[in-house]
């Protein structure tokens, strides 16, 4: 790995650096900083926020009530993976945790994990368990996707079939969710990475703007010898989806952008085609669900917010990088 990729160390003062990439969270964001303890347990943790040109507030907010915190302003949206980057070069822990702004850390996860790391050195990566703010067990630990996958999992058909097997094998569904295990990937919304492996591996890839950066990351990190683990004896609440949410079609298009370079990646060009294909016809049949629906009258604000949505992701061709 490039040197320029790796982040900074000094020396051994630092347990854990944690890397938050905000948007336009800021109540979250506050949350999520009140539950960082700096110094939890004995660990010695440094806190790096890098904001990618939010307009809420944000930036003054945490320069105001949390001096404590290293604060890295962009004036552009960064992305996720890019983001990272930039406040993982400036992290000088043995330990780095990505961490979304819509989190907020329960009791001592972070000393369990930084533990669990210490006693585990094969294990490269790290993920707790989720939680959504009611208290159910978010799925949060993956196998590794297969063909099958990218047609039965957040798909039309995966609405159409829920339960089907292809998506229950792919979340786990059919291991136990209460004991640590090792996983082919965990979910970036909390990810606690070892320094050494993050060095050998390198850093998320930037060709993913938002999405499938960390199974991307994981299955390197796997490729290069080191375990991924699911601790759920560490527990993270997670606010899921709260900055992607504010622009909804984006996410979408991005999203499935995403997953088709993650195929193209792994399984080819071709796959990667019949893949993009396939997810631009279920985009098409459920613009001609709505559209019957709303020529029949049926909640017709709601149908042509639907239809916009649904015309806009197939404008975009769902290519690569916004190209066509």
């Amino acid at each position: 790995m490039d040197e320029t990729h790796a982040p900074r160390y000094t020396g051994g003062s630092v347990d854990l650096s944690v890397i938050i990439v905000n948007w336009n969270v800021l109540d979250l964001l506050r949350r999520c900083l009140l539950s960082l303890n700096p110094s939890e347990e004995g660990l010695a943790i440094e806190a790096i926020v890098v904001d990618s040109a939010s307009y809420d507030g944000s930036v003054e907010m945490v320069r105001r009530e949390f001096p404590w915190v290293r604060l890295i302003a962009s004036d552009k949206n960064l992305g996720y993976a890019r983001g990272n980057y930039v406040g993982m070069a400036e992290a000088s822990g043995r330990y780095l945790l990505v961490l979304n702004p819509d989190t907020e850390l329960v009791g001592g996860a972070l000393e369990g994990m930084a533990r669990y790391l210490d006693e585990h050195p094969t294990v490269g990566a790290l993920g707790p368990a989720l939680r959504y703010p009611d208290g159910s067990l978010q799925s949060s630990r993956r196998r590794f996707p297969t063909l099958a996958t990218a047609f039965c999992e957040s798909t039309l058909l995966h609405q159409w079939f829920p339960n089907n097997r292809v998506a229950r094998r792919y979340h786990l569904d059919d291991r136990p969710a209460d004991v640590p295990q090792p996983v082919d990937w965990v979910v970036g919304a909390a990810l606690m990475i070892r320094r050494e492996a993050w060095q050998q591996v390198g850093p998320l890839d930037e060709g993913f703007f938002m999405y499938f950066e960390e199974l991307d990351w994981c299955h390197r990190c796997r490729a290069a010898g080191w375990e991924i683990h699911f601790l759920p004896t560490a527990e993270i609440i997670h606010h899921e989806g709260k900055s992607s949410e504010q622009v909804a079609t984006a996410r979408t298009i991005r999203f499935q952008r995403s997953k088709i370079s993650y195929y193209r990646k792994y399984f080819g060009v071709g796959w990667s085609w019949v893949i993009r294909l396939f997810l631009l016809g279920t985009f098409a049949v459920q613009l001609g669900e709505e559209s019957l629906k709303w020529l029949m009258g049926h909640k017709r604000t709601l149908r042509r917010e639907r239809m916009s949505s649904y015309w806009r992701v197939l404008k975009s061709g769902l290519a690569a990088d916004g190209s066509g």
